[in-house]
């Protein structure tokens, strides 16, 4: 017996073997050499047979097989009108008086699943449905083929003539055309399904571009303990995923804070319909539910009787003060970020609510955003409407801009807090929210939804037991985003101070988004007294600066140290820092980012390139689709900031037309101008809409109201003394040659034209494409 041999030399030899523990010894029953599996190598295939007695171990993170309700029926109109008449029936039996929270709730949730599974029908997915799609291509054909080709090496081991040896070379010759041809078959198919989603399924079409951009997911098979052991058993991992996220969402160093009471119980209005219905109305279709299983497709195919069942539900829990268990109980679902898949630590958990809860909390979110919103500070512009990351991204550009033009230094400290939103402590939260005004009844009912708060784990179809989440806020939950908000705008107040940068006579200390705060300061000293009041306003708060995370820059034209400590910690010094998803440099030029917007869309199209762009079954319609949708997106995020020069030009047009060209199926060797592909594809060019886009950002500027950050950054005038040399060219100026240019509007009457929103964006629709410049 042999496991390994060398025909040309003569040599055999026993050197694969099957190692197995003491304790599995008594289990194996024999452990033989096969011969038959051609996997070109030298060494043969070592098999050994086991007798196990009792249940096979588990195999965690295996995906299960799951029967689930065909909620998108509810989209044709005769599934909607069935279970509408199903929920009328239910809410007939239902009595006048409303009961208690939990009584009613029950019955709501029965009435709609059973309506949801008996109108719409059930289907089964998951990957044990039926096929993989990537062995689609393994048909009979093909097995034959491979079959017959393991025959003739059999026989040519066997025998060893000439003529065994032209068979083998036939048959594997014929297996591997058979392979070829059928992995040829199943793209084609592949892409006539697509295109097919495309016309008829957008969600399934934009759901599988997804899952070819992240490539291959592995499930979750083991994990490591807190100790440091491997653990394979279903229950030990799901186990050990409840204790991390348990103690990742209860953290012992929050202050222990004295509970605030909700104030004057005087009721207010009670929620009315049109409330309701309109957070129904703006439900995104598609979400996976909470623990109760309802969709969102289900809630928003109430009728008027069904709005006023949910209506009714959402009052009895206004006026009692309580909310169902279910709308207080999360589904945390882990998600791998990058590291080793084998430690917790390396997940972020999703955390899966009650939609009718989740309506319940829209409707106190806009209750309570109407109270709060005129009270937060102009610094910070997150989860805010009519603010987005452009205002922070243009406002700290325009400080590098006329700080580097007056050779003024800029002192900056980018703060990361540690787990911000599940760190905040809801005693202290129930106090702030007293302070900006909001009253006793409203507080007590957002209270409610964290009385019992709860979560539980779901890793590959296994739920753990539940266990209490008493810190932090709700992921997922409406309300959550402006509670934070208010909680940071309070510590910002509390840690406001004398320092920052003069930009003309507007002051600016920091700079806010959610939980991205920016400190600046003229001097490494003041900037240090604004780190030590923030600081020390987080840690009075219950929470805490990052101080790996948190970093230092220093804008000046010459090298400065700037040493900035928290606790005796130094917060390391960089030379580049991405804020926002845009990358500033110390120098404070954009070229870096807009090289690595450049870098990040090929990758994008690299990602795409063989299982879309280039498959021809896939129509020219649906890859624009996908080059409006991901690619331009993705290669011109941050534009509104850039001062377009020659070489950007050419190589955001260079970047644009390599999808371009791949989608219309030529190549640069075809010597087909840019101008004619575009006009073959009916795309605009991209550099068209980016000029767009960025007057547009100029109109939005001028427009904006007096106190408006941004606005006032736009209209302030930096002052000082330049230094020698050429400056720089200044967004202001690039944006007014712009429309100079483009446009015909001089610069004094730009801001007069400007300001006038109807007739700018009619004369921005009419902009004209820039000349091609390969066209003679």
């Amino acid at each position: 017996m042999c496991t390994w041999h060398q025909d040309a030399l003569g040599r055999r030899s026993m050197i694969d073997f099957v190692v197995v523990s003491s304790d599995l010894r008594p289990h194996v029953l024999d452990t033989r050499v096969k011969r038959g599996a051609e996997l070109s190598t030298d060494h043969h295939l070592v098999v050994s047979w086991l007798r196990w007695w009792g249940r096979m171990p588990d195999r965690p993170g295996r995906p299960k097989r799951v029967v689930r309700v065909c909620w998108e029926r509810l989209a044709e109109s005769p599934v909607r009108r069935s279970f509408n008449s199903r929920l009328r029936e239910s809410f007939d039996h239902v009595p006048g008086e409303a009961g208690d929270i939990e009584s009613e709730w029950t019955v709501f949730r029965a009435s709609i699943v059973e309506a949801a599974d008996r109108c719409c029908g059930r289907k089964v997915v998951g990957a044990c449905r039926g096929g993989n799609a990537r062995t689609r291509w393994w048909t009979p054909a093909v097995r034959d083929a491979v079959k017959l080709k393991k025959e003739s090496y059999r026989a040519l081991l066997a025998c060893g003539t000439p003529e065994a040896a032209d068979g083998y070379r036939r048959a594997k010759r014929s297996a591997a055309t058979a392979g070829a041809e059928a992995k040829t078959r199943a793209w084609e198919e592949f892409g006539e399904a697509m295109e097919n989603d495309f016309r008829t399924a957008s969600k399934r079409f934009w759901t599988t571009i997804q899952r070819l951009r992240r490539g291959k997911q592995c499930t979750v098979n083991t994990v490591y303990s807190g100790d440091g052991v491997l653990l394979t058993s279903t229950r030990d991992v799901v186990d050990r995923w409840k204790e991390y996220f348990e103690d990742l969402l209860n953290p012992t160093n929050t202050p222990s804070s004295e509970e605030v009471g909700p104030g004057d119980l005087e009721m207010g209005s009670c929620i009315s319909g049109a409330e309701v219905a309109e957070v129904v109305k703006k439900l995104l279709g598609g979400k996976a539910p909470g623990v109760d299983e309802i969709r969102p497709e289900s809630l928003k195919a109430l009728d008027i009787v069904g709005l006023s069942w949910l209506t009714r539900l959402c009052n009895i829990a206004w006026t009692s003060g309580a909310v169902p268990l279910d709308w207080q109980t999360g589904v945390v679902v882990p998600l791998f970020k990058k590291g080793d898949r084998r430690v917790c630590s390396n997940y972020r958990g999703i955390t899966l609510l009650s939609l009718p809860g989740k309506v319940y909390s829209g409707v106190l979110e806009r209750r309570v955003r109407r109270i709060v919103e005129p009270r937060i500070q102009e610094e910070q512009c997150g989860f805010r409407p009519g603010r987005g990351t452009v205002d922070q991204l243009y406002t700290l550009s325009r400080v590098f801009e006329g700080a580097w033009e007056f050779a003024q230094p800029v002192h900056m400290c980018f703060v990361d807090l540690e787990k911000a939103f599940d760190r905040v402590p809801r005693g202290v939260l129930w106090g702030v929210l007293r302070e900006y005004g909001v009253s006793g009844p409203l507080i007590r009912a957002v209270r409610s939804l964290y009385d019992r708060c709860q979560s539980l784990v779901r890793i590959a179809g296994s739920k753990s037991n539940s266990f209490p989440v008493r810190v932090g806020l709700r992921q997922g939950c409406p309300l959550s985003p402006i509670l934070f908000i208010i909680f940071m705008d309070r510590i910002s107040r509390c840690s406001h101070g004398v320092e920052g940068i003069w930009f003309g006579d507007l002051r600016i200390a920091s700079l806010l988004f959610a939980d991205d705060v920016v400190l600046l300061a003229s001097s490494a000293r003041d900037l240090q007294l604004s780190l030590d009041r923030f600081a020390a306003a987080c840690e009075a708060a219950g929470m805490r600066i990052s101080t790996s995370k948190s970093e230092a820059m220093v804008l000046d034209r010459k090298k400065v140290e700037c040493l900035l400590r928290v606790k005796e910690e130094i917060l390391p010094q960089v030379e580049e820092f991405k804020y926002l998803g845009v990358l500033f440099t110390s120098g404070g030029r954009m070229e870096r980012e807009i090289d690595r917007r450049i870098g990040v869309a090929s990758t994008v199209m690299r990602t795409l390139h063989r299982s879309v762009v280039v498959k021809r079954e896939l129509s020219r319609k649906a890859k624009l689709s996908i080059y409006r949708s991901i690619f331009v997106p993705t290669l011109t995020y941050g534009h509104e900031l850039w001062v377009m020069t020659e070489r950007t030009r050419s190589r955001v047009q260079a970047a644009e037309m390599s999808f371009l060209r791949r989608v219309a199926g030529l190549s640069l060797r075809d010597r087909v101008r840019s101008s004619a592909i575009r006009e073959e594809l009916g795309v605009e060019s991209l550099l068209l809409r980016v000029e767009r886009s960025q007057m547009g950002w100029l109109g939005h500027l001028v427009r904006m109201p007096p106190g408006r950050l941004p606005g006032e950054v736009f209209r302030a005038c930096p002052s000082g003394r330049r230094p020698p040399g050429r400056p720089r060219t200044r967004w202001r100026d690039y944006v007014s040659r712009l429309a100079w240019e483009r446009l015909g509007i001089p610069p004094d009457e730009l801001e007069e034209v400007a300001g006038e929103r109807e007739v700018w964006a009619s004369l921005l629709r009419l902009l004209p494409p820039r000349p091609d410049p390969d066209k003679r």
